[in-house]
C-alpha cells in the first residue's frame, strides 16, 4: 500500500468515524437524562462494533474455556490507543464500564459523558505502594469500584497506565492487583492483537488490519492475600502477553 493511498483512506476513515462517533455519542449522552444507560448497553455495543466495520477493520472475539461470562470481574487488557475502551465494550459480552484517570473527566463533554456513563475514577498511582496520592482518594476508588460491582457492572482497566510505543506489553503497576484481592473479585486477562498495526499512539495514519481480542481464563481471586499481589500481576501479565508477543514475532511492524 502506498502512502499516498494511506493518506487518503485514513482521512476518509477519521471523517467517517469522527462524524459516527459525535452522532453516536450525543445520543448516549442525552439518553443519560432519561435512562439508565445500562438499559441500552447492547445499543453501545453495536455502536463499538460499527466503529470498526465502518473503518473496514477485521474484528474477532476468541473466548478461552476457562472464560466465565456470568462473573462480575475486572477485564484487565493492554493498552494501545484511545479505541481500546471501544474494543473493551465491543468484545466484552457484559455490562462493562472503565476504571481511567479522574483527569479524564474534566475533559469538555467526553469526561462528561464517560462519568455519566458510571466509569471509574482512579486518582494518580504510586506504583510502588498501590495507592494514589491520598487515603481518602484511594478509598473512594474501592468504594466506586465496589459500588458497581456490585451493580453486576464489570470494569475494564490498562494496567500499563499509559499507551505502548513498540506494540508490546509493557509493566503493570500492582496496585490494581491489591485493589481485586481486597475486593475479591475475579480478574479476565485479556489480549488485544492487531490494534497497534491499525491505529497507534504518536500517528494519525489508519492501515488495514484484523483485530483480535482474546478472553482468557478467569482468574479467582478469594483467598488471595495482598502478599500475593506481585505473583497475580505477573501471571496476569504474562498470560496478556502471550498472543501480543506471538503476533509481533510472526507480522513485521509497518513504519
Amino acid at each position: 500500500m502506498t502512502r499516498a493511498w494511506l493518506v487518503v483512506r485514513s482521512v476518509a476513515v477519521w471523517t467517517i468515524g469522527l462524524v459516527h462517533f459525535a452522532i453516536g455519542c450525543s445520543l448516549f449522552a442525552i439518553g443519560t437524562f432519561f435512562i439508565d444507560p445500562v438499559r441500552y448497553d447492547g445499543a453501545m455495543r453495536a455502536f463499538s462494533r460499527n466503529i470498526f466495520g465502518l473503518a473496514g477493520v477485521g474484528f474477532r472475539v476468541e473466548r478461552a474455556a476457562g472464560f466465565d461470562a456470568t462473573r462480575t470481574s475486572l477485564f484487565v487488557a493492554n493498552h494501545i490507543d484511545l479505541l481500546d475502551a471501544f474494543i473493551i465494550y465491543a468484545s466484552v459480552p457484559q455490562i462493562v464500564r472503565g476504571i481511567e484517570l479522574e483527569s479524564h473527566f474534566r475533559i469538555p463533554f467526553y469526561g462528561w459523558l464517560m462519568k455519566a456513563l458510571g466509569n471509574v475514577g482512579v486518582p494518580p498511582f504510586d506504583s510502588a505502594q498501590g495507592r494514589g496520592e491520598r487515603p481518602d482518594s484511594y478509598r473512594r476508588l474501592v468504594a466506586d469500584t465496589k459500588r458497581s460491582l456490585d451493580r453486576g457492572i464489570s470494569l475494564a482497566v490498562f494496567p500499563e497506565g499509559t499507551r505502548t510505543r513498540t506494540g508490546l506489553v509493557g509493566p503493570f503497576h500492582v496496585g490494581l492487583f491489591r485493589l481485586a484481592i481486597r475486593l475479591g473479585c475475579p480478574i479476565v486477562p485479556v489480549s488485544i492483537v492487531g490494534a497497534y498495526e491499525f491505529s497507534r499512539k504518536g500517528s494519525w495514519l489508519m492501515r488495514p488490519s484484523t483485530i483480535v481480542v482474546h478472553l482468557h481464563d478467569t482468574i479467582d481471586t478469594r483467598g488471595l492475600t495482598r502478599a500475593d499481589a506481585e505473583a497475580l500481576m505477573t501471571r496476569t501479565r504474562r498470560i496478556v502477553s502471550g498472543p501480543v508477543d506471538q503476533s509481533q514475532q510472526q507480522v513485521p511492524l509497518p513504519a
